[in-house]
């Protein structure tokens, strides 16, 4: 049991109302978020009904519809800690939502549910965020990065690089560029924008290669 399910119901009941209150919810939904998160409200309390819930994942809990969870997405909640303005405390709420979205081993290993997480788990995809719903990736990207690149993931924590931008830069993740296909000068312009001129050079004799 994880502390008074009675407590912990009040903490969840104020998060979900804040999460449903709008421009309100960026003021106080922060500071419960970090409670429920450290003081692991979300894994196990009791509603208004009297309905005993507990969780094993985080993520059950934030998209499961009222009163048994928030009703959210992870997006969301992602938003919420993201909106902190405060950078030691956003750097908690950063440590705290990663440490609750942590997988697990053990359950129905052949389960579809199972084999999605286990990819996020053991997965050594060059781009995790195929390897996942978008709601997800960023935490899985913040896992990968503590265990292989701790430099990159106190800077990701700081604020001076998103996720992705580290992931990259570690060589986890492919840099990918959005290439317009309208015409041949666009093409050309945004080769030119995104690679050194010794990669244009050897694109270009590539191009002129028969094939």
């Amino acid at each position: 049991m994880t502390g008074n399910p009675k407590k912990n119901a009040a903490l969840v009941e104020a998060l979900g109302s804040s999460l449903r209150s709008g421009e309100h919810g960026l003021k106080t939904g922060p500071a419960l978020l970090v409670r429920v998160l450290s003081e692991g409200s979300w894994r196990e309390f009791v509603t208004q009904r009297g309905e005993a819930v507990r969780y094993d994942r985080f993520e059950d809990f934030v998209i499961k519809q009222p009163l048994k969870g928030l009703g959210a997405s992870m997006r969301l909640i992602e938003k919420l800690v993201e909106s902190i303005d405060d950078p030691a405390q956003r750097s908690e709420a950063q440590g705290l939502l990663e440490a609750a979205t942590q997988r697990q081993h053990g359950g129905d290993r052949h389960s579809k549910a199972f084999k999605l997480h286990n990819i996020q788990l053991e997965g050594r995809a060059e781009d995790d965020s195929q390897s996942a719903p978008s709601g997800t990736s960023r935490a899985a990207g913040l896992r990968r990065l503590r265990k292989d690149r701790p430099d990159l993931h106190a800077e990701v924590l700081a604020g001076a690089l998103t996720t992705h931008a580290a992931m990259v830069k570690a060589g986890f993740r492919r840099r990918m560029v959005t290439i317009p296909a309208d015409s041949p000068e666009n093409v050309a312009k945004a080769l030119r924008r995104n690679l050194p001129p010794e990669a244009i050079a050897q694109l270009a004799e590539l191009l002129s290669a028969e094939s």
